[in-house]
């Protein structure tokens, strides 16, 4: 026999997806609990009533993990373990007419942008005066910061733009309101992200306004740590490396997603560079900020990759030696306009590329810590695993980079703490340290 739940105002979020999914139901979480819900996030076995999944529909994997999650809690509705299930997000926002004839057992399926409609058909209101408030589902010392939605690139391989919609920037002064409240809550470090970071601007004030909008941000008290996503390499505004000298609260990291060097694939992903731009770029940032930490990802497995174009990615990649790493093989996305193109590279032959891609930079990251020994750092503290208490340095971003581990047995350290310590050892991906 079904038995409901007791949680009647009880509300589980669970988040799929990239750091701008973090935010939406970060915010979608400070309204709720604006409008007198107990909510809580990604958590396993409460007692929550209503459960809402935000989804990813970014590459085949993600989707396919959002379907998984999905269908996981409509077989809990099913059981009568909960009473009602909303999904939202990336994935509803692109296949809401196909979800709902396959998927029984949701009550509703709403959009990336439709949270107004989520709220009212949970018998909440949108509180437009909430600007900055959100729910915070990281460590209290550290913040994502989305300071724009979508994206006006028309990259071949990318359905962000059929998900979130063309490129909107938030104002500066909603922008500034958020990181103060963020800051009040004791967040240390902000890390600024959106599809397109360095387009930011162009559409409200029709310039780029990244450079006024991260020097107004260094005037914020509390705020020590500002770190860069996703600046896309085309047109890339040099004034920003200037900011990054200038101001000491800008951590020397960007993250420049490339995908790739081989001119013939930049071309056929409408990537908008060629090779001798990158290279051109990637002098010019490294001569400018002097030890800055580059992160990049890359995109093997395209339509038309030859085994000369992978060759030449992996020379590229080598002698280059970008501080942090990631790859993705490509996914064949209905509505982009590499769908037209036969998807003609092998799953096992993009699997093996991706492999041996993150193998050379495996050899790289482990060269570039060892050189760290003897070094004296900043780390800020995120969390103790076992013996150890877990840091970062101000060319490591949360989850996808590089650590600092600390042996916790011989100091008591807070999360949160900024603290000065010496590189002892390192391996391919963590550094170990003792305080200084």
């Amino acid at each position: 026999m079904k038995t409901k739940t007791h949680r009647k105002n009880k509300i589980n979020v669970v988040t799929l997806g990239c750091s701008k999914n973090v935010v939406d139901s970060e915010i979608l979480m400070g309204q709720l609990s604006a409008n007198g819900f107990e909510v809580s996030h990604d958590a396993d076995g409460d007692e929550s009533k209503i459960v809402i999944v935000n989804t990813c529909g970014f590459i085949e994997n993600a989707k396919q993990e959002s379907i998984n999650t999905i269908l996981q809690y409509a077989s809990a509705k099913e059981e009568g373990r909960i009473d009602e299930l909303y999904v939202t997000g990336c994935l509803s926002q692109r296949y809401k007419p196909e979800l709902e004839k396959e998927i029984g057992n949701v009550d509703a399926w709403f959009g990336t942008q439709h949270l107004p409609q989520l709220l009212k058909k949970l018998g909440a209101d949108y509180k437009h005066e909430l600007i900055g408030e959100r729910f915070l589902t990281t460590p209290s010392h550290f913040a994502y910061l989305k300071i724009s939605e979508g994206c006006n690139r028309t990259c071949a391989f990318c359905a962000i733009p059929l998900m979130r919609g063309k490129h909107i920037s938030k104002s500066i002064d909603d922008i500034l309101t958020e990181a103060k409240s963020l800051a009040a809550k004791g967040v240390k470090e902000l890390m600024l992200i959106a599809q397109e970071l360095t387009y930011y601007g162009l559409d409200l004030y029709k310039e780029r306004r990244l450079t006024a909008l991260l020097n107004r941000l260094c005037e914020i008290e509390g705020i020590e740590w500002i770190r860069l996503h996703y600046a896309y390499p085309s047109k890339f505004p040099i004034e920003i490396l200037q900011v990054m000298g200038d101001q000491p609260k800008i951590c020397n990291y960007l993250d420049l997603p490339l995908q790739h060097i081989s001119d013939s694939v930049l071309t056929g992903m409408h990537r908008q560079t060629t090779k001798n731009y990158i290279e051109n770029l990637i002098t010019e940032i490294r001569e400018t900020v002097p030890g800055i930490s580059l992160r990049t990802t890359m995109l093997v497995g395209f339509p038309g990759e030859t085994e000369n174009d992978f060759d030449e990615l992996v020379e590229f990649v080598e002698r280059t030696k970008f501080d942090r790493l990631g790859v993705f093989t490509y996914s064949h996305e209905e509505n982009t306009s590499a769908f037209e193109l036969k998807d003609d590279v092998p799953q096992k032959v993009k699997a093996e590329r991706a492999s041996k891609l993150m193998e050379v930079q495996q050899k790289i990251s482990f060269e570039k810590n060892q050189q760290k020994i003897g070094q004296f750092l900043r780390v800020l503290i995120d969390r103790k695993e076992g013996k150890n208490f877990i840091g970062r340095t101000e060319f490591d971003s949360p989850e996808v980079d590089n650590e600092v581990l600390i042996n916790g047995e011989k100091s008591y350290l807070r999360m949160g703490d900024f603290v000065n310590a010496i590189i002892t050892d390192a391996d391919d991906f963590d550094l170990y340290a003792e305080l200084v």
